[in-house]
């Protein structure tokens, strides 16, 4: 049972994540679904707007494959494989080209075994997660390509990807697991907005028939609400800066108290801060309030209770 609602769990940490335009990190054991949500996130996103459409269009057309009209308005969703080179993930060459990153500019960037990329390539997405720009510079030229990507990673919780499971089959040393979750920096988890935990289904609940749910469209359409209060306001909720968190982050005296002493309590950044309270102001959009509660805040420190085991 525990492990069905970590997976409605996962299932919320995706609505709000696309609601926000958040960044998320998924960490769980093979089969346990992580691809399968990341994949699901386009059809939550609305489609682009004419002048979304027309920055991804010219990226596109002259990156590699080129521009399709089958894409017009669709959010890009890029996933490179973890031998990528940092060329590839970013962007470069003789001939200055865009990368996956900009290739994913107002669309999804899913990073798949994550620790299993070059450290090196993924410290370069530091930059573009804060600035939204990636700067490639030659001997001869030096070219800036826009890279608003929603960032989704994921990654198994050990080597082997069995550590936790009940049936003890994980043989992974604690050093190994150390050494495995420390291939990616803490600066670059500190970025990474939501940390949640995928759990395997039991073998039960994989042979039952699928249970009617909520579909796509119906997650889609509370997300679009969420994004038009986000737009009124004049920036999606992840890319609120300082300013802006004081004016629509604003806490009563004893949720800032709670979510001291959970940043305390998980040693935690003043960057990670900051993300929580953007999270905080995405859950309270979905629950259509214009005032922060105290279970907004309670729900978005649940999204960061990982990071003292990764970091």
């Amino acid at each position: 049972m525990a492990d069905v609602k970590g997976q409605h769990f996962a299932k919320r940490a995706l609505e709000i994540a696309a609601a926000g335009n958040h960044s998320l990190l998924m960490i769980g054991p093979p089969g346990s679904g992580k691809t399968m949500l990341a994949n699901r996130l386009p059809g939550l996103l609305p489609e682009m707007d004419d002048e979304e459409a027309v920055e991804t269009t010219a990226l596109h057309s002259i990156g590699s494959r080129g521009f399709r009209i089958e894409d017009w308005k669709r959010k890009p969703f890029r996933s490179p494989h973890h031998t990528a080179s940092g060329v590839a993930l970013v962007g470069g060459g003789s001939y200055p080209r865009p990368g996956e990153i900009s290739l994913a500019h107002n669309g999804v960037l899913f990073l798949d075994e994550l620790p299993e990329f070059d450290r090196r390539v993924l410290e370069v997405l530091r930059e573009p997660l804060e600035s939204g720009t990636i700067t490639i510079s030659r001997a001869a030229r030096q070219c800036d390509f826009p890279a608003r990507f929603q960032l989704v990673a994921a990654m198994n919780p050990c080597p082997c990807g069995y550590a936790g499971d009940d049936s003890g089959r994980c043989r992974c040393t604690m050093d190994q697991i150390q050494k495995y979750r420390g291939r990616v920096s803490g600066p670059l988890l500190d970025r990474i907005d939501m940390h949640i935990e995928v759990p395997a289904l039991p073998r039960e609940q994989l042979l039952k028939k699928r249970a009617s749910g909520e579909s796509s469209a119906i997650v889609r359409r509370r997300v679009q609400s969420a994004r038009t209060r986000q737009v009124q306001r004049g920036q999606y909720n992840a890319g609120l800066d300082n300013r802006q968190i004081e004016n629509y982050c604003k806490l009563s005296d004893s949720d800032v108290a709670l979510l001291e002493a959970a940043i305390e309590r998980l040693g935690l950044s003043a960057r990670a801060y900051h993300r929580v309270l953007k999270v905080v102001r995405t859950i309270a959009d979905l629950d259509h309030s214009d005032a922060i509660k105290t279970n907004h805040v309670s729900e978005a420190i649940r999204y960061r209770c990982l990071d003292r085991s990764l970091v």
